[in-house]
Parts: C-alpha cells; sequence; structure tokens
C-alpha cells in the first residue's frame, strides 16, 4: 500500500521554462559561433576556451530542455515511473561534461603558458562584452528556476560560469592591449578551468546521490526507524529503503512486523498515521508498507536485497 502527495506545476510556468531554455540555446550559438572566428583570428586561448564553454553552455542546455519535455510524459506499462528522472540525468551529464572541458582546459593552458603568443587583444575584448551581455541576460532568465531544480540549475552555472569567464577574458584583453602581457591568456584559461571544475563538482555529487538511490542527507532513518516504533501493535520496522526519485519525490519503502494479525482496515488506519508522520517531519510523500506478522525474515533496519 502506498501513498502519493500531489505536486501541481502549472503548463503555464513549464512552458515558460522551457521557452526560456530555447532563448538561451539560440544566444549561446551565436556566441560559441563569433568566439570560435574570433579566437581563431586573434590567437587567443582564452576566447578559445571561453568558446569551448559556450559550446558545452549549449550542449547542457539542449539536454535540460529535452529533459524539461521528457519529464512532463507519462508513465506507461514499460516505464512505470514516466521519465521523472530525465532532469536529474540531465544534471549528471551537465556537470560531468564541465569538469571533463575543465580538465582539457587546463592541459591547453599549460601548453600554452610554456609557448606564449602574440595576441590581436581588441577583437578579444569586444567579443567578450558580446558574450557578457548575451550570457548575462541568459542567466535572468533561467535564475528563478534554477532555485527550485536541478536540471535548471546546471543550465544556470554552465551559463553562469561561462559569464564570469568571459568577465576574466575581458579584463585579459584589456591587460594584453594596454600592458602587452600575453602570458595572462594562459593563466586566464587555467583559473576559468578551476572554476568549472569547483562549480560542476557539487552538482555532479548531489545528482550521483539521487541516480544512486542514496538516502538524502537531511532524512535520519534511525530517527524515523523510532518514531514508527512507538506506535501502538507495531512491532518492529525493518528492510528499510528512502530514496529520491527526483527533486519532488522522496520515498519511503518499508516492512513492518505486527504483535497480532490485524485486519485490513486496521492497518490502513496505521498507515494514515504513518504518512503523516513522515510527510510532515521529514517531507517523504511517497511511502510504501509491507505488512508482516510471525513472518520469518531479516528484522535489520537495513537489510542487503
Amino acid at each position: 500500500m502506498g501513498h502519493s502527495h500531489d505536486h501541481k506545476h502549472s503548463h503555464t510556468h513549464t512552458d515558460l521554462k522551457g521557452r526560456n531554455l530555447v532563448v538561451s540555446i539560440f544566444l549561446n550559438i551565436l556566441i560559441t559561433a563569433a568566439q570560435v572566428i574570433g579566437g581563431l583570428l586573434s590567437g587567443s586561448l582564452s576566447l578559445l576556451s571561453d568558446a569551448l564553454h559556450n559550446f558545452s553552455d549549449v550542449v547542457s542546455l539542449i539536454v535540460s530542455y529535452i529533459a524539461n519535455k521528457l519529464v512532463r510524459k507519462k508513465a506507461s506499462l514499460h516505464k512505470t515511473f514516466g521519465y521523472k528522472r530525465a532532469e536529474i540525468l540531465a544534471a549528471f551529464i551537465n556537470a560531468a561534461s564541465l569538469i571533463v572541458i575543465a580538465i582539457l582546459l587546463i592541459i591547453e593552458a599549460i601548453n600554452r603558458f610554456n609557448n606564449p603568443k602574440e595576441i590581436e587583444s581588441n577583437l578579444v575584448i569586444w567579443l567578450s562584452v558580446v558574450a557578457i551581455l548575451g550570457n548575462g541576460f541568459s542567466v535572468l532568465l533561467l535564475r528563478k528556476d534554477s532555485e527550485t531544480n536541478m536540471n535548471m540549475k546546471s543550465a544556470y552555472l554552465h551559463l553562469l560560469t561561462d559569464m564570469m569567464a568571459s568577465v576574466a577574458v575581458l579584463i585579459g584583453g584589456l591587460l594584453m592591449q594596454f600592458y602587452k602581457v600575453f602570458w595572462v591568456d594562459s593563466l586566464l584559461t587555467f583559473m576559468i578551468a578551476l572554476y568549472l571544475i569547483w562549480m560542476g563538482w557539487d552538482l555532479l555529487k548531489q545528482s550521483t546521490k539521487v541516480l544512486m538511490l542514496f538516502t538524502p542527507d537531511d532524512i535520519p532513518v534511525s530517527k524515523i526507524v523510532e518514531e514508527i516504533n512507538t506506535l501502538p501493535s507495531i512491532k518492529n520496522i525493518h528492510h528499510v529503503h528512502i530514496w529520491q526519485l527526483n527533486e519532488e519525490e522522496t520515498h519511503l519503502e518499508a516492512h513492518i512486523d505486527f504483535y497480532k494479525d490485524i485486519t485490513l482496515s486496521e492497518f490502513d488506519e496505521i498507515l494514515h498515521k504513518i504518512e503523516a508522520m513522515v510527510f510532515e517531519k521529514y517531507h517523504i510523500n511517497h511511502v510504501n508498507i509491507q505488512p508482516e506478522f510471525g513472518k520469518e525474515d531479516a528484522k535489520d533496519i537495513i537489510v542487503q536485497d
């Protein structure tokens, strides 16, 4: 038996979220194309690295957009949960891509630092300004949704880090223009890459925990077990699993051993009490309990399936 707490989202909000992603995708395609051309013409590695990061933004935004559409599809006989994990998977892919790109940039920055080249700084300056404006607008579009959705947060972080990287490139362009310190291009690339790793790592850990069905950090399993065990007629709660399906659904699955052979209606009353308890205190909104009486099985809280 289980319980499902309704989560109502208006189609208008979801459509707006999708539209904002589309706008951001097209903006980043234009920025990427301009920076690739500008980087090749100017010889700036930091501009090319920013272009590469922008290209990763395009890919991540497309993945986020597809996930945003998939999550709205209904469940079926072959997909009983539907595509509710699509956005978590998108967040994982985006975070992993950030880190991989950052490592590649570090390698290239070290190579370029050992062999600095003269760079056409005027082009670097103007294109970095264009990137700041474009990414800044995209950041504003996604900021609100990033506060409540892991997928949108991953897209938002891609755009925010790229805007900050463009600011660094602009500063580097100004330094090269007025002081002719061309090694700063490699230094900025290295710093951008380190920042990408720092931003991506936390999101990678969060999405991995959800995909691996780990218990959320803020849910104390032992305490929940103690509280449920205090209910009358419950002898023992064991074989407990608590996990997140996505950012909106947290599931509790367990076996409960009863002192006596209770009726189905009595079990329903106890189940409703458990549902109310775990929802109000721990925001667990899906409960699935297997009732038992006199069954010989492992009674440990955690049982290896």
